[in-house]
């Protein structure tokens, strides 16, 4: 096992791990019950390079062997988040969420949210529609779990909006702390000029990682990703005071995410913070540049509602 900062194999002060190799080796040494947050994005089975293409009902297969065992590992108020798109055979394309939803049903767990992220930029498609979005299921060992809301508000879009009749007349109508940010969350992909960019094909912004971290976690809590990459969950786990577990396949990624997590220490690495709107062509102001990372922290950043004619985002 590569450790950084590790005394243990599984030492609880430790706050992140790193395997080089399959997540079903890595996954049976973990202790039962020992993760608040299983997050992750597993191969579409689509040939990508980190991926031999299987048959559908052997990467099925393949899938519900690693989900038993994130299962076996996620504490009882725990999450398990599994985002995936669209598996594609002859342009006909089969929802992975739908597929593998029985998997997680069989296994007793609480289908909380069918999370729908949506994006402006990807393939374009010339016989369909081209895809837009992929989906986050959301999944709760018990109905007991963790769930921090006022975490991840956003902005209310009318926030002087008040009671017009009623015992309420005249008072703000919305949460002062902001709005529930819905089951549908636009939040741009890591494309080639995203400043999180890396080598990585198929790479997760940091905030659609911190928001399942910061809702679904307490500070101090485990979050394993079985698939991490170029270790995007580690880095949202790692800023906001979690703890986490990767493993993945590819040594190439494993050293781009000891990189990264060592920029973070260093306050080096540029991240795209959750408090920047999707960038508007006719108000090209109207943004927030990017964030420097310092682990350990809470590293200074404009607020959502300053102004910042002053800075050229270039990403």
């Amino acid at each position: 096992m590569d450790k950084v900062r590790i005394t243990s194999e599984f030492d609880r002060t430790a706050d992140f791990i790193l395997y080089k190799g399959d997540c079903l080796d890595l996954l049976p040494r973990i202790p039962d019950g020992f993760v608040k947050l299983v997050v992750t994005s597993p191969p579409y089975n689509l040939g990508k390079s980190y991926e031999t293409r299987l048959e559908l009902d052997e990467y099925l297969a393949q899938q519900r062997m690693a989900i038993e065992e994130c299962v076996r590992v996620l504490d009882d108020r725990g999450s398990i988040c599994w985002q995936v798109g669209n598996y594609v055979d002859s342009g006909e394309i089969v929802p992975l969420d739908i597929v593998l939803y029985p998997t997680f049903a069989s296994l007793g767990l609480h289908l909380r949210n069918r999370i729908v992220w949506h994006f402006g930029h990807g393939l374009h498609a010339s016989k369909r529609f081209s895809g837009r979005y992929e989906v986050i299921l959301w999944f709760t060992k018990s109905n007991e779990y963790t769930f921090n809301l006022d975490a991840v508000r956003v902005p209310q879009k009318y926030p002087k909006k008040k009671y017009f009749k009623g015992p309420k007349k005249g008072q703000f109508s919305g949460n002062p702390l902001g709005k529930n940010p819905s089951d549908v969350w636009e939040i741009p992909n890591v494309k080639a000029n995203h400043v999180e960019k890396t080598i990585h094909p198929c790479q997760f912004p940091v905030e659609l990682i911190e928001r399942l971290v910061l809702s679904m976690t307490d500070e101090g809590d485990w979050v394993l990703d079985p698939f991490i990459g170029v270790g995007t969950t580690a880095i949202a786990a790692l800023m906001h005071n979690r703890k986490a577990i990767g493993a993945d396949i590819v040594p190439e990624y494993v050293e781009v995410a000891k990189e990264r997590i060592r920029l973070a220490e260093e306050g080096k690495l540029r991240i795209r913070p959750m408090t920047r709107p999707v960038y508007d062509p006719d108000a090209p102001e109207a943004s927030v540049p990017p964030q420097v990372v310092q682990l350990g922290t809470v590293p200074p950043q404009l607020t959502f509602l300053e102004q910042h004619q002053q800075y050229i985002i270039q990403e």
